[in-house]
């Protein structure tokens, strides 16, 4: 958790920047992070293309989409997207809308998204489908209403992935990081399936398997791997070197322990534990 405002908007254009490094996010697409002191409010940056985002292009809402700060610059105009999720959904903290090229082909087909593959399982077992001609029609295919965002959150539901027909998706997660990881990894598994489809046969996981390799895929441990993987590459491609900050941080982050990882072996001679210690008297006393 970023310790002052400051640092969230920091985390979030940072965040923009990396999924665009990726090619997840091109000239369009936007990300948000719900304010960590306030639920009631949200992140989001101005009208820019991701890959140029910088703290200072952060801008905070209600969640009605209000700007709390009347605007110098535009605003996205689908930033309902996010403020009527943050409505529906109290437990995602993060969101993120794109068009990316591997999702395309099912957004246009309707042919269901699913998890094919382990990290793909970040998706969750299912991805539902939202079309806006459904109950708005015609319509210039952009979510600028309250009402159309409010439908897509109906849509999402209980769910991570929404595939939206003829647009794109909108994936969310419970933080900024866990964000990051499903949005880059269900579009990667979009890549999968789709070639697979060509080969003429998907077996998809089992919603067992998609629960709990997700749940695997999504601990500190395997997020902080990849977010260091995705720092350094976002690194290389600004020109920053191994001494910037966000690459240190997220260099020390990886490397900590996985929180329920077994403890460290002693070394010898070192003093072992009272539990040790009884299981050692009782060993004796049997002899």
């Amino acid at each position: 958790m970023p310790d002052t405002v400051a640092d969230l908007r920091r985390e979030l254009a940072h965040a923009y920047r990396i999924v665009a490094n990726e090619g997840i996010l091109d000239a369009f697409g936007h990300i948000s992070v719900r304010h960590p002191g306030n639920p009631q409010r949200y992140f989001l940056s101005r009208s820019r293309a991701p890959g140029l985002v910088e703290p200072a292009d952060i801008m905070e809402y209600d969640l009605d989409s209000n700007p709390i700060v009347p605007p110098t610059t535009r605003p996205y105009s689908e930033r309902v997207i996010h403020g009527e999720i943050f409505k529906a959904r109290p437990d995602v903290n993060a969101v993120c809308h794109h068009h990316a090229p591997a999702i395309m082909p099912f957004a246009i087909s309707g042919v269901p998204l699913q998890p094919v593959f382990h990290l793909g399982a970040a998706m969750g077992p299912y991805a539902p489908f939202w079309d806006s001609r459904d109950e708005f029609g015609d319509t210039n295919l952009l979510v600028v209403k309250p009402e159309e965002g409010a439908s897509l959150a109906r849509a999402l539901g209980k769910h991570s992935v929404v595939v939206m027909r003829r647009h794109g998706a909108t994936i969310v997660g419970g933080d900024l990081r866990e964000l990051v990881f499903r949005t880059i990894y269900s579009a990667k598994n979009a890549e999968h399936q789709l070639a697979a489809h060509m080969l003429g046969h998907v077996s998809p996981l089992t919603e067992g398997e998609a629960v709990m390799a997700g749940g695997l895929n999504l601990a500190p441990g395997p997020v902080s791997r990849a977010f260091e993987y995705w720092v350094r590459r976002l690194a290389e491609r600004e020109g920053r070197g191994k001494s910037d900050s966000a690459v240190r941080a997220a260099e020390a982050a990886a490397r900590r322990p996985n929180p329920g990882a077994a403890p460290a072996v002693k070394a010898s001679g070192a003093k072992t534990s009272g539990a040790a210690n009884k299981a050692k008297k009782s060993r004796g006393k049997k002899r």
